[in-house]
């Protein structure tokens, strides 16, 4: 795709001939008669660059360089300078034009120009794009995975983060559920306010009450003095409860009303307190389910679900197993200060072939398990807790590791077929192939199979 020149000169002599000697450079230019004009080419077009006079009517090049450099910092300008504008020329280089040229223009030391002003701002975009690629790695490190519906939640927090907007992050138990609370306050502008965290199914109902409002002093039988609730120790931050469905029906009402109106009044208490607080629920229970039942109010579930998370359970991304159990061996191995390196194939077969009801808190428990029990440095099937050493592998492919993509795909359908038992149809079905598709390919790694 050629480059994108925006040419900004009321001379038309001059910007017309930069622009047709710049087209036989290569490059897709266009051209403007003033600042104004170049401004709004600038913020409509996709440019790559800027060359521009600096002594123009209306908008003058050094205010157009400023409002490029406002919107894009570093982008690439090169200023043109009449007689009498050098002084103004070095000025605006200080403001961050990449360089200047007298007139009349030399355009072999303009192209020369050009192309190190490109390659200078590659150079800076592709920086830039490592150290976000970087960052994101950094903001989440404490949940692993890279499966792709780890990195669509990943995009969901990144959006909703910076805002205001109540979460409700939705999944089995032992999937993350918290960590997924943990980023998104690191990633919002309450990152260095408290985050303030609270298990709901923990405690009673007039527990709860007093947890999340705090109580006066005297309030009930053992409120021997005034504390304050979660709502107040979050204020200005981000308060997270977890198993937001075990809540009863009248800790509801109130907790919607918070959310409303930002204000409470503690346990015994008449003095209305307010408070700015984000709010993060979490559940494993389907609250939908539970408002058929009655058990959960419609309308707070509505201010809690302004955005909603859900957290797969491992067996829907198993693709992270590896990440996980490397993840998890590390940690386990350096706590115990043992020298294991490495989880055995066969094991690796069988960490696929388990269903993980207990997600990812019980492959994290199965791996500390294994890191006790190993006496070597590479964990075998015999220090798996039981429950995993009689989980069966059939059904999964190995393939050597510096296998070629041919030597990859025959394997596949091999295996496939088999565990089909020969039945193409189903085999083609299963590989998501058409059938003649597969007797093609069949014929041309030399592999017999039939119906």
């Amino acid at each position: 795709m050629n480059l994108h020149l925006l040419v900004i000169d009321d001379e038309k002599n001059i910007r017309e001939g930069l622009a047709e000697h710049l087209r036989e450079d290569g490059y897709n230019v266009t051209c403007a008669e003033n600042g104004d004009e170049g401004w709004e080419i600038f913020n409509n077009e996709d440019i790559d660059l800027v060359i521009t006079d600096l002594k123009m009517p209306g908008l003058s090049g050094e205010e157009l360089m400023k409002r490029i450099l406002a919107a894009s910092p570093g982008f690439p300008i090169i200023i043109l300078t009449g007689h009498g504008t050098i002084d103004i020329a070095v000025t605006a280089m200080r403001q961050g034009a990449w360089d200047f040229l007298s007139k009349p223009v030399d355009i072999d030391h303009l192209s020369l120009k050009i192309k190190r002003a490109l390659h200078t701002r590659e150079l800076y975009i592709q920086h830039r794009r490592m150290a976000e690629e970087l960052e994101s790695k950094k903001q989440f490190k404490s949940i692993i995975g890279n499966s792709r519906s780890l990195r669509d939640i990943f995009d969901t927090i990144k959006k909703a983060a910076a805002t205001k907007a109540s979460i409700l992050i939705t999944g089995e138990s032992g999937v993350g559920k918290e960590l997924v609370a943990d980023a998104i306050h690191e990633l919002s502008t309450r990152k260095t306010m408290p985050l303030v965290k609270l298990h709901c199914a923990a405690l009673s109902a007039s527990l709860l009450e007093s947890e999340l409002f705090g109580h006066e002093k005297g309030a009930f039988t053992g409120a021997v003095a005034q504390r304050k609730g979660r709502f107040e120790l979050a204020s200005g931050g981000t308060l997270f409860l977890d198993e937001i469905g075990e809540i009863d029906q009248n800790i509801q009402i109130k907790l919607l009303r918070v959310l409303q109106e930002k204000k409470f009044e503690r346990v015994g208490g008449e003095k209305t307190i307010e408070v700015d607080v984000r709010i993060i629920a979490a559940t494993n229970k389907d609250l939908k389910a539970e408002i058929e039942k009655g058990n959960f109010r419609e309308d707070l579930y509505f201010r809690l679900n302004v955005v909603n998370i859900h957290m797969p359970p491992l067996r829907e991304r198993k693709d992270d197993i590896p990440l996980l159990a490397a993840a998890f061996l590390k940690e386990f191995a350096s706590e115990n200060g043992k020298s294991i390196n490495a989880i055995h194939e066969k094991v690796r077969s069988r960490l696929y072939a388990y269903d993980w009801p207990g997600n990812i808190r019980e492959l994290r428990n199965c791996i500390e398990s294994a890191v006790v029990m190993c006496q070597s440095d590479v964990i075998t099937v015999d220090d798996l807790p039981p429950a995993f050493r009689s989980v069966s592998d059939d059904g999964w492919i190995t393939i050597k590791l510096g296998s070629n993509m041919a030597e990859c795909e025959k394997t596949i359908i091999q295996e496939t077929l088999s565990y089909c038992k020969g039945n193409k149809s189903k085999a083609a079905t299963t590989l998501d192939i058409g059938r003649k598709t597969l007797i093609r390919k069949l014929s041309d790694y030399d592999l017999n199979g039939g119906d």
